[in-house]
């Protein structure tokens, strides 16, 4: 319809028809899941699960990590539930006692001003809040007034407790700390003081500092044993560089974390072809306590295959104006492409290491440079003549 309206031109109607019938598709190599998304959460569900009865012996811990709406309803229900029951014992009360039918003046009730459910009920939103309005009060007439007087008190403390400690505690999470707490997009890998380094980049948004900051990486990979087991998610360690050499990092400025690739490291033999068909996926966990608050907080994030730049770094982000340092957010996650072998590590130290490599390069490069100024002279002198 819209070739005959003269939108589009009738040949590339056929043509794109054409393809879409006569060309293979081909569908790329599934990946497989990733263990931990870019955000942090992780990608696992639990299943199956038998013993249920082990999060309500928890039940402070079970409430902080409801969702919001579920803790409201519960918070909320909790205080009508507390209030009819305790307003249900103190009609039952007037009703054995007789306060519910009028009675000369020489009468003393348990409760005075009770004459239904209703009165029975704002009684005890009374109690329990410590509302006194003055209209109604317990008189020592019956025991078991003062008795549940007492049971309701403590029964409203502790409901006050435990709520408003969830409440808080879903208020100050750790993990809310942790949404300024950035990480660059992709990884690199590049040469860096002659040796091939495996590098992110992170930062701090907020000026309140994260205290004794460390940070963690591990390898998901799938892996095998001797004895013939698969281990589908083997979680292998990666020894950390930290910039300023100590076991804390810190973190004022973005901060470019280093991992040497040595023998010890599980990237040793992962070259940059590996990375286009082997599924590797890198952890990186931020721990540290959070300087306003005292709460140890996380984030987390990882990199697949896909998103580890090989031969590129990062760019810098800290410059000095006017007597301070600036720090520009927009080259958070920029790299450059820069020299670095295509092989792994383990080739490279095979070979002798990044300055044998070069000079091997060097050697095999002008012998090429010399037959190509050698035929650029030939085709010359042959145009001449």
């Amino acid at each position: 319809m819209l070739s005959r309206k003269g939108l589009i031109p009738e040949d590339y109607l056929l043509t794109r028809l054409a393809e879409d019938v006569l060309q293979p598709k081909f569908k790329a190599k599934p990946r497989k899941a990733r263990f931990v998304a870019k955000n942090g959460t992780c990608n696992v569900a639990h299943t199956n699960i038998r013993e249920q009865g082990r999060f309500l012996q928890d039940v402070f811990t079970t409430l902080v990590d409801l969702k919001w709406l579920h803790t409201l309803i519960i918070f909320t229900m909790s205080f009508l539930c507390s209030w009819l029951l305790f307003g249900m014992i103190w009609w039952l009360i007037a009703f054995a006692h007789g306060d519910l039918d009028a009675r000369g003046d020489g009468f003393v009730p348990c409760v005075t001003d009770i004459h239904s459910f209703s009165s029975a009920f704002l009684f005890s939103i009374e109690v329990q809040v410590t509302i006194g309005f003055g209209g109604r009060m317990v008189t020592e007439e019956c025991v078991s007034a003062i008795f549940v007087l007492i049971a309701q008190n403590i029964v409203g403390l502790l409901i006050n407790a435990i709520m408003l400690g969830c409440i808080f505690m879903k208020t100050a999470q750790a993990h809310r700390r942790a949404e300024t707490l950035i990480f660059s997009k992709h990884a690199v890998v590049c040469v860096r003081n002659n040796r091939l380094c495996f590098m992110i980049r992170i930062g701090d948004l907020r000026k309140s500092m994260i205290i004794s900051a460390t940070v963690r990486m591990q390898v998901v990979r799938r892996t095998s044993t001797p004895e013939g087991e698969v281990v589908p998610l083997d979680q292998i360690d990666i020894h950390m560089d930290n910039p300023i050499g100590t076991n804390g990092v810190f973190l004022v400025s973005p901060l470019v974390i280093c991992h040497v690739i040595d023998p010890h490291s599980p990237l040793y033999e992962l070259s940059a072809s590996d990375l286009l068909h082997d599924d590797v996926e890198v952890i990186v966990v931020l721990e540290g306590v959070v300087e306003t608050t005292g709460i140890t907080t996380q984030a987390r994030t990882s990199y697949v295959s896909e998103e580890i730049l090989w031969g590129q770094r990062f760019v810098p982000t800290v410059s000095e104006e006017d007597g301070m340092y600036a720090v520009d957010y927009s080259k958070f996650g920029n790299t450059v492409k820069v020299p670095t072998p295509c092989c792994s590590a383990k080739v490279l130290d095979e070979a002798g290491g990044l300055a044998q490599v070069k000079l091997n390069e060097g050697a095999t490069s002008r012998p090429t440079a010399r037959r190509r100024r050698a035929s650029t002279m030939r085709r010359k002198s042959t145009k001449e003549s």
